[in-house]
């Protein structure tokens, strides 16, 4: 049984949503910032939690639509000075630490995460000194100071492997700050953890008991679960991973109904992956529920076409910078999660 952090509040306060642009005003954008992107020399970067007309911009515009560490990976590799980052702020912090020559770019830094929010490297670094026994492991959906502060970065599609290791070495481990994904893993691998209480706002609403009704109504539908869901809905999945995972199990199962547990901006990538097949999101409505999010993350979707014009327009207010020695830090536990996946011939990604 694994010992628990304090529980640090989840109540966060939400921010409001893009303005809702008239048809004319999307096309009008959408050209502007295919213009702009050739004259500034940069590429759009998309995480599969934004809206898809986000989403479909950047594939339009030669950019990418993956995971935290694939758009990091993406952005590193790709020719453009300057990388605009849809997403929320520890994606761009990732791609800064990984390319701090380039400019990195995102529509609102005021986009940030829960998880993120949840674990303050104060706080996080006093807990991780009671325990100097341990290594500390985080989730790739962190700061930059919180991933300095760790030994290992992890995402969830590698989370499993790299405890099993540590674990298999007698090694105590420091999760955080995902409670749900930690919890995960420690079931599947018996490993001593110490959880931090974080939890992401999206995955931690979908109930398991709305869940059993909706497959109740659909006996036919595979149930597809991130791992950062409370165990009970967990336990109702056909299939359990990251994004990307989910999305190659929508492809590979039988089943022409799913019902998806993540955020739903993933529909837009997961219809292009399977288009013969019906998406529906998990419930987060139902007995004990919120909808606080209802399945879409809000910092998500402060992603929009205005505010990615405005950024290429002026970086000022928009640009990512990570001090260097934080970003030392951070990039040792990043580089130690690539050099293992790499020793182990395993293609990391997927995180939030």
């Amino acid at each position: 049984m694994s010992q628990l952090s304090p529980l640090v509040g989840s109540a966060y306060p939400f921010p409001g949503k893009p303005v809702q642009l008239s048809v004319q005003e999307q096309i009008d954008y959408k050209a502007k910032i295919k213009n702009l992107l050739i004259e500034k020399d940069a590429v759009l970067v998309a995480h599969y939690y934004t809206d898809p007309e986000i989403q479909a911009l950047a594939e339009e515009t030669g950019g990418y639509v993956a995971d935290s560490l694939e758009m990091a990976r993406f952005g590193r590799d790709h020719k453009a000075k300057t990388l605009i980052i849809a997403g929320v702020r520890f994606m761009g912090e990732t791609a800064k630490i990984l390319t701090p020559h380039k400019t990195v770019l995102m529509p609102e830094l005021e986009a940030t995460c829960s998880l993120d929010v949840g674990c303050p490297v104060d706080e996080f670094s006093a807990f991780c000194d009671q325990h100097p026994d341990r290594v500390v492991v985080v989730y790739a959906n962190t700061s930059a100071a919180v991933k300095a502060r760790a030994d290992w970065v992890v995402t969830s599609s590698i989370a499993l492997e790299i405890v099993e290791h540590l674990d298999s070495e007698g090694k105590k481990i420091i999760w955080g700050p995902d409670r749900h994904l930690g919890s995960y893993i420690e079931r599947k691998t018996k490993a001593d953890m110490i959880m931090w209480q974080g939890d992401c706002i999206v995955h931690d609403e979908f109930k398991a008991s709305a869940l059993r009704d909706m497959k109740a109504v659909h006996p036919d539908a595979a149930v597809l679960v991130h791992p950062e869901s409370p165990e009970s809905v967990v336990q109702l999945a056909d299939a359990v991973g990251s994004t990307s995972q989910l999305i190659k199990a929508a492809q590979t199962l039988p089943n022409k109904k799913l019902i998806v547990a993540t955020d739903t901006g993933i529909f837009y990538k997961m219809q292009q992956a399977c288009p013969d097949k019906e998406m529906m999101a998990a419930p987060t409505a139902g007995n004990g529920a919120t909808c606080r999010s209802c399945a879409h993350c809000p910092w998500m979707a402060m992603n929009g076409l205005k505010s990615i014009y405005n950024a290429l327009v002026d970086a000022s207010g928009h640009e990512i910078d990570v001090d260097p020695n934080v970003a030392k830090g951070a990039l040792v536990s990043l580089d130690r999660m690539l050099d293992f996946a790499a020793e182990q011939q395993l293609k990391v990604q997927g995180n939030a």
